[in-house]
């Protein structure tokens, strides 16, 4: 069949798509911009459009000749994301109706009840954009998952955090809820077979794995799996949601705005309420996975840095488009810029094995304590901070993020283009480059680039700008000097 995947940038449609290929199915993916997937290892056999479900008249031709449709996209963590979802899903299931798309397939969450006058505005537009999709006309199914366990999700990146930081923590009330968590592997099994599933099939289905544990739970087995001692947990009442994910933003790499419709959402027990899903699609022969083994699976793919996809990989709507402005008057505008140059002794390969390893466990290679600051700052802000680390210890691609850059461009052995994703008042990159000269000259070009947003924006940069020499002239002395470290085993390789 050929398959339309949307949210293909995303957590779980990274790793779909790979997945329906070996299926032997035709896929097509649907991004803002294509070239977030250019560096995916099945980008050569995907068919890659660009489309904006905000955007109805961006779609003409997405639908053509698709059987299934995958809705894998959300909006949540941006200001309004009801709003959009909603008109996202509205936009989708008429266009996947007028194009004569044969199923609809949504991966959404637990369902509160219809009469929890205090439930999650994440659940209630996750239910919602379920009956949007139900009612548009096209055989739909929805999966209904509370806690997806997995390298990389959200959901196990805040419980890794919170377990592995705090041996003694304050809990709020939440951690006593039920959740039947769920491991992406079951999750990821589940929507590849509903490709296939009868016709007349349009309902949702509650998917969950076989343990029910309260969060609680889930702390002092992850920390057992771990190999960590056991937590203690001493739970207060007054500890409100907006609360919690204020400390779960501060803990882990999770930002606020992302981690309080989370929290929110662990405020309702979420246990499957049947399981009728094992009438088209039986459970595999050793049973669904369990959550010690999700765990346990998890953390080797963290420690073989095999992590497919992240949590961070999506990024909002809201993401500038442009490139790298070219010069101080793009635009007609204000560009202020810290262009850095140094002569290094090795070769350009060494050069390149520092610039593609920045950020994460290396940092930043100047002054550990300003980046540090930075980063918690923006946290306090309410923004992404410093922790959201990398995907891979050593390769990058286009479109990840990078502690609180995102990757905008890279060509290999060339060239290294972050946009911050931090709270600033403007955009902001930085550029690294490796060049050599006619004589074989090494050389580190690194340009930093801002372009103020009003007064604040101007205000900022003369701000920041006296510290740029120990910031950027550091970055840029300490990435030659480690090169030149690692030159001589280059050469002798």
């Amino acid at each position: 069949m050929k398959c339309l995947v949307t949210g293909a940038t995303g957590y779980v449609g990274g790793r779909l798509a790979p997945r329906l290929l070996a299926e032997g199915h035709t896929v097509r993916c649907l991004a803002r911009r294509a070239g977030r997937l250019r560096d995916v290892p099945w980008a050569s056999q995907v068919e890659v459009v660009e489309g904006d479900l905000s955007r109805p008249e961006s779609l003409t031709g997405v639908f053509d000749g698709v059987d299934v449709a995958y809705y894998l996209v959300h909006s949540l963590g941006q200001t309004g994301f009801e709003t959009a979802d909603r008109q996202a899903a509205t936009t989708f299931a008429a266009a996947a109706h007028a194009a004569g798309v044969r199923r609809i397939v949504y991966l959404g969450g637990p369902e509160p009840a219809a009469d929890d006058e205090h439930s999650s505005a994440h659940l209630r537009s996750r239910t919602e954009v379920g009956r949007i999709l139900l009612d548009s006309g096209v055989p739909t199914v929805v999966l209904r998952a509370a806690v997806i366990i997995g390298s990389g999700s959200a959901s196990f990146e805040m419980l890794r955090y919170l377990t592995e930081r705090l041996p003694v923590m304050v809990t709020p009330r939440w951690v006593t809820n039920r959740i039947q968590p769920i491991a992406v592997r079951d999750v990821l099994r589940y929507l590849v077979g509903c490709a296939g599933l009868p016709a007349e099939v349009n309902r949702a289905f509650d998917i969950a794995g076989p343990d029910v544990l309260t969060f609680g739970d889930m702390m002092q087995r992850y920390a057992r799996v771990a190999g960590l001692s056991r937590r203690l947990l001493l739970p207060v009442r007054p500890l409100t949601p907006t609360l919690s994910s204020y400390w779960v933003g501060l803990v882990t790499p999770v930002p606020n705005a992302l981690a309080r419709p989370l929290v929110e959402s662990l405020v309702h027990e979420s246990v499957a309420h049947e399981h009728d899903i094992a009438a088209y699609l039986p459970d595999p022969p050793g049973g669904l996975t369990g959550f010690d083994q999700a765990v346990e699976l998890a953390l080797t793919k963290v420690r073989d840095a095999q992590v497919e996809t992240r949590w961070s990989n999506a990024a909002g709507a809201d993401a500038p488009a442009e490139p790298l402005p070219s010069d101080p008057h793009w635009s007609g505008g204000t560009a202020y810029t810290d262009l850095r140059r140094r002569a290094v002794a090795a070769p350009p390969e060494a050069l390149w094995q520092v610039i593609e390893g920045i950020g994460g466990e290396n940092g930043w290679y100047s002054f550990p304590l300003a980046w540090s600051v930075r980063g918690w700052l923006d946290r306090l802000v309410g923004g992404v901070g410093l922790r959201r680390g990398r995907r891979h210890p050593h390769r990058l691609r286009v479109g990840e993020a990078l502690d609180f850059w995102r990757v905008e461009e890279i060509v290999p052995g060339e060239l290294l283009r972050l946009r911050a994703e931090m709270r600033v008042p403007g955009r902001a990159w930085l550029e690294m480059r490796v060049q050599q000269d006619d004589t074989g000259q090494v050389c580190y070009r690194q340009r930093a680039v801002f372009l103020p947003r009003g007064l604040a924006g101007h205000v900022y940069w003369a701000a920041v700008a006296p510290f740029h020499s120990l910031v950027f002239g550091g970055m840029a002395r300490n990435i030659a000097r480690d090169a030149e470290r690692i030159e001589t085993p280059t050469r002798a390789h």
